[in-house]
């Protein structure tokens, strides 16, 4: 893999990209990794990491910070600096040195702000038993509000002037949204303050800075959330609102010429966090996820057999995958989904629209409202039957949840 490496959930999110990022950047490893470079999502990640006896939920900062590995954080996350001060801290506890010293962020990133994350919680609340599965962390909020306005980015916190009417504006444009909530934010003179604090403690870049890490070293791109949560190509309207295919990896790579080899990542069983469609779903499954628990906004951790139809549509909205990470080899279920009894008959795989056909979107998912799982005996080891299935190979699997319970394919091919 001489390529920069570009990390992507498979599923709907929480396969494993943290603890497999983790394990590229370590030493283990030997990639000579420069940056963790983040492409999408913002506070709402939660990558956890298990490694030398300490274990960190990654938000904001890269999964490869145990080893050191600085993190850029791209013009395309969703940044904020009030989580990220309280997840430095977090790390600065479990011995890493200065944390916020190891970042990087691009004064172009959208701000994410207490005024969003209120307005997404008053929303979400107000949609009753109709919740889409937000995380409530004001992620949508941020990104459809830079769709029609001059919406706050890291870069005006040095320009406090100019935030300040940003963010006049972003409270004039929620207020009657959030005032009958029971949701509030500090006042914006505080915000004003606080992100003034933030502005001189992390270090804000421009659109050289990956050209400058990418010729340090390797750059390993960590995405977040899961391709079947994209907000294109996802089961509308239960999706993210974020592109988490990897084409803005692709595109930052393109910019400085650079190639990018895809790693996709997948557990041996499906997973949900939240609202949508999930075919496969058992509810009477009894599979431990200490760190994967019930959430305010999102509800329930949600579990079945791994869903090969589900595979393939992502493999195809990924535009294809290089290679696999294969996780939780010491968790699966007895079975898999080879398939779906729907009214229109037995079907392998799901048709990939047209990019951003969100009645497309709708339509599948209608189709997985009613899909009825074929369901079989794994045929082989898991990680040989998908390299088999989806034709391409399984190059790290996964037994526990520490960095030690990794393999790369020719260790595990050696132990086998």
């Amino acid at each position: 893999m001489s390529e920069h490496i570009v990390v992507v959930d498979l599923g709907f999110g929480d396969a494993g990209k943290g603890a497999t990022v983790d394990w590229l950047c370590s030493p283990d490893a030997g990639l000579g990794v420069s940056a963790v470079v983040r492409f999408n999502g913002g506070a709402q990640a939660a990558h956890n990491v298990v490694a030398d006896g300490k274990h960190h939920t990654f938000a904001q900062f890269g999964s490869g910070t145990f080893s050191g590995v600085p993190t850029l954080l791209s013009r395309h996350m969703l940044v904020e600096p009030i989580a990220l001060a309280g997840e430095a801290r977090q790390l600065a506890a479990l011995g890493v040195p200065d944390p916020l010293a190891l970042l990087r962020i691009d004064g172009r990133a959208l701000l994410t702000t207490p005024i969003h994350i209120a307005a997404n919680r008053a929303r979400e609340d107000a949609r009753g038993s109709s919740r889409h599965g937000s995380c409530g962390r004001g992620i949508g909020e941020t990104a459809a509000y830079a769709l029609e306005h001059d919406a706050p980015t890291v870069g005006d916190c040095l320009r406090p002037r100019v935030l300040r009417q940003k963010l006049d504006l972003l409270a004039a444009h929620y207020g009657p949204l959030i005032a009958p909530s029971s949701h509030r934010y500090e006042p914006i003179a505080d915000l004003i303050a606080m992100y003034g604090e933030f502005a001189a403690a992390v270090r804000i870049v421009d659109d050289g800075e990956l050209g400058h890490l990418a010729r340090r070293g390797r750059l390993i791109f960590e995405g977040a959330q899961g391709i079947l949560l994209d907000e294109w190509r996802g089961f509308h309207p239960h999706t993210t609102w974020s592109t988490v295919e990897p084409r803005n990896a692709r595109a930052l790579l393109a910019g400085i010429g650079a190639r990018a080899y895809v790693l996709g990542v997948t557990r041996t069983y499906q997973t949900r966090h939240g609202a949508g469609p999930l075919p496969t779903e058992d509810p009477a499954l009894d599979i431990p996820e200490p760190h994967n628990t019930f959430g305010p906004y999102q509800g329930g951790f949600r579990r079945g057999p791994l869903d090969l139809p589900l595979l393939r549509y992502a493999l195809a909205a990924a535009a294809g995958v290089d290679g696999l990470a294969v996780t939780h080899l010491d968790a699966r279920t007895d079975s898999v989904a080879t398939g779906y009894d729907t009214p229109s008959g037995f079907r392998t795989d799901l048709p990939l629209g047209t990019w951003r056909d969100l009645d497309h979107q709708r339509s599948l998912t209608s189709l997985l409202s009613t899909a009825r799982p074929h369901l079989i005996a794994w045929p082989t080891e898991p990680s040989d039957y998908l390299a088999s299935e989806l034709d391409v190979p399984v190059v790290l699997a996964s037994n526990g949840p520490d960095r030690a319970d990794r393999t790369s394919l020719s260790r595990l091919r050696s132990a086998a």
